[in-house]
Parts: C-alpha cells; sequence; structure tokens
C-alpha cells in the first residue's frame, strides 16, 4: 500500500479491544494496511494492594531477535517499560511502524500521556515516533453489556502504574472515546439489529471516530491507508492535553436509530442540593454523560462530571484560571488556554457549566430546562463565595476550609 510521503520519524499506532478477539481483529486491519508492522502486544496485571503491576510483552514480527530480547514479564510502571521498549525498537528499525496492542484494562489516554512524558535523562517518545490514530475494537454484545454493567468493577490502568477500581460501564465508554478508529465486529445472529444499535451509539460516544464495520474492513483503501500515517489530530491536542477537565467532549448534532446528545451549557454556578434533587429526571435515558461543573460549595474548582450506565462519579478535578496567575496558565493546556480566552468573563472568569448527555430518547428541551433549575438565582448569586459555602451539599459534603475565597 502507498503510504505516501515517508516521515521523518517512525509511526506509534495504538490498538485496544473490548474483548481479546476485538483486539485481535483490530490488529489484524493494522497488519493489513501495515504489513512489515512491528507488533508490541502487552498485558498489564495489577493487584489491589497498589503495588507496580505485572507487566508481560509479546512482539510479532520478522526479526528473531528482537523478538527474543523483547518477549519478556516485568514488573513496574507499564508506560516506562513500554517506553524501553519502543526506543530497542527504534534503535534497530530505521523509521519503524510499531502497532502497540493494549489490555482492556489500561486507559489508553492516561497511558499515551505517560509514555509523551519524558524522564528526566530519557531521550522523549516523541524524538522516535509520530502518533498514528488510535484504533478499539469493538464486539457489539458485549460493548452493550459492559456500559449496563455499574454492579462490577476492574482494575483500570491509569496514570502511571496506579490501578483505580472503575464500571466496566466506564472503562467500556473509555475505550471507544479515546479511538479516532473504531472497528465493529459482527454481532450475534440472534441480535441482527444490534451492530446497527451499536454503530449509533459509537458515533454519539465518539463523533469523530471514523466507524468500520466487518463487511468494510479490507474494501477501504483510504481508510487503512490513514491508518499507517501520523493523527494530525495529535498537533491539536497532544496526549495530556486531552486530559484536562475543562475540555468539553464533541457532542453529534441529529437522531441516530433513537439515540441522541445534548449540550448544556451556563455560566452560573450549580446549587448542590437541587441538582442532587434532580439527578433521577436528568439521568432518565443517559447512556453516558461527560464535562465540568461550576458548583457554588466549590467555587474555586473545576468538578468533573462522568456517568456510565447508572453510575455517576463527581470529584473536584483541578482549579479554575486566575486572571495573573501566570504560572497556572502556562501550565495549563493550550486549548485550555485558548477556551479560557474565548469564553472568559470580567465576572466569572473561566467559571462556566459544559456537559454533554448521550442517551435514547432524549428530551433535550426538558434536560436543559431541569438543568437550568439547579442554578443559583439572583438572590442566591448576590450572597458571594461567602454565602455560597454555607449551602447544603449532599454531593461533595462540606466545603473545603480556605477555598471558598477563590
Amino acid at each position: 500500500m502507498n503510504t505516501g510521503r515517508t516521515p521523518k520519524r517512525g509511526l506509534l499506532s495504538v490498538v485496544s479491544g473490548n474483548t481479546p478477539q476485538a483486539r485481535s481483529h483490530a490488529v489484524d486491519t493494522l497488519r493489513r494496511a501495515a504489513p512489515d508492522a512491528v507488533v508490541l502486544s502487552v498485558s498489564v496485571d495489577a493487584d489491589e494492594g497498589g503495588r507496580y503491576p505485572f507487566v508481560q510483552r509479546v512482539v510479532s514480527c520478522d526479526d528473531g531477535q528482537l523478538r527474543d530480547e523483547l518477549c519478556r514479564a516485568a514488573t513496574g510502571d507499564p508506560a516506562v517499560i513500554v517506553r524501553q521498549d519502543l526506543e530497542v525498537i527504534a534503535r534497530r528499525t530505521t523509521r519503524p511502524h510499531v502497532v502497540l496492542a493494549l489490555p482492556a484494562e489500561v486507559d489508553a489516554e492516561h497511558f499515551l500521556a505517560a509514555l509523551w512524558q519524558t524522564p528526566l535523562g530519557r531521550t522523549p517518545t516523541a524524538h522516535h515516533y509520530d502518533l498514528g490514530p488510535v484504533a478499539a475494537g469493538v464486539e457489539p454484545d458485549r460493548f452493550l453489556s459492559d456500559l449496563r454493567c455499574v454492579h462490577q468493577t476492574v482494575r483500570f490502568c491509569g496514570p502511571g502504574a496506579r490501578a483505580v477500581p472503575v464500571t466496566l460501564a466506564e472503562a467500556a465508554a473509555r475505550q471507544v472515546e479515546a479511538a479516532a478508529t473504531v472497528i465493529v465486529g459482527p454481532a450475534r445472529e440472534a441480535a441482527a439489529g444490534t451492530q446497527e444499535g451499536v454503530r449509533a451509539l459509537l458515533a454519539h460516544l465518539s463523533p469523530s471516530a471514523t466507524l468500520l464495520s466487518d463487511a468494510g474492513v479490507g474494501a477501504d483503501e483510504v481508510v487503512l491507508d490513514a491508518l499507517t500515517r501520523p493523527d494530525p489530530r495529535w498537533i491539536e491536542a497532544g496526549p495530556a492535553d486531552r486530559l484536562d477537565p475543562v475540555i468539553t467532549p464533541a457532542r453529534r448534532p441529529g437522531v441516530d436509530l433513537g439515540i441522541a446528545s445534548a449540550l448544556w451549557r451556563s455560566r452560573r454556578p450549580v446549587h448542590p442540593e437541587r441538582l442532587a434533587v434532580s439527578l433521577p429526571k436528568i439521568m432518565s435515558g443517559v447512556v453516558r454523560s461527560r464535562g465540568h461543573l461550576w458548583v457554588a460549595t466549590r467555587p474555586g474548582s473545576v468538578v468533573s462530571w462522568r456517568s456510565a450506565g447508572r453510575h455517576l462519579e463527581l470529584r473536584e478535578a483541578g482549579d479554575w484560571l486566575q486572571e495573573g496567575d501566570t504560572r497556572a496558565w502556562r501550565d495549563a493546556s493550550p486549548q485550555r488556554r485558548t477556551l479560557a480566552s474565548w469564553f472568559w468573563d470580567d465576572y466569572y472568569g473561566e467559571r462556566r457549566n459544559e456537559l454533554v448527555f448521550t442517551g435514547t430518547d432524549l428530551d433535550q428541551d426538558e434536560l436543559r430546562g431541569v438543568l437550568d433549575a439547579t442554578l443559583l438565582d439572583d438572590r442566591e448569586l448576590s450572597l458571594g463565595v461567602d454565602g455560597w459555602a454555607g449551602l447544603p451539599d449532599p454531593l461533595l459534603g462540606d466545603a473545603v476550609p480556605g477555598r471558598s475565597d477563590r
């Protein structure tokens, strides 16, 4: 296959899958596009004690010596171990194409952010490789099952070597949201409409992703060719930039097989008690929601919002940018700085609420109306941050001393 101009660096393609078979199918798709690629398959066995996980790597390529050198197991930070493997491959191969196959238990976005960090005294991974489109294989029946499962957790490897418990629903949603290419495998014959329904849902969970069906994988030369090139979207936002809690998820307009996505925005802070009371109405029919809030009892904090299935997580995920805080602005991602400048208000600063909801049969106007009713009214707003600190907060608990004046 003609890949056009030869890149100055090698190419790193990241592949995952919600089942081993789906991951293998995605890897096969990459191999079809790049037959000479080196496949580095990783498995991570994390325990509940917080110790370093057990990381095993298997290499598939024509270089027997390279296979023997890298096919081994180690205990440690998975990103550090894989970074060292990639350096070995880069030293032995001119402009290599590496397909990095990650297990379902690894958060691809956090893993890439850690992989792209430059440890003291080491050569950056970006010196050897450009990033290609992240690809995820999806088995439709399993995906729908996992997206409903909030009572079972998996040890999900996030930043560094830490493994945190997340619901199966959350892990399934994050995997496809991180992907620029989603390869949908066949559904069981007993569920003939499953694949179409899953494709519609995936289109809303990852609106910018290219969806490939099992039947079209080998036919679309343009799509396959794109898998062998650097992904230009990484230039706009690097791996670490995409983790910023103030970056709002993209929303797909329209309704697909009853599935729709709704965006809600507001510049006023949320009353936490009214939000808690309204949650049953807000979450009715919602399959996935993401974004951030400005909560009155946490005026200086960005409160991240994530839901998958029936499980909702709210947590403080950093501070709002303040005028004159040069260090915070410098440390923020380019996207964050751009958005802050764009939305900046003389009174509110960058503070705002932005949530995206995806679900079935959503009444978007009613949803926005319920959310609008949770905002502070004029009288409450006039109390200022000192008055807001005394509001009842059944969601996040008592306000943290010393943060109410931020």
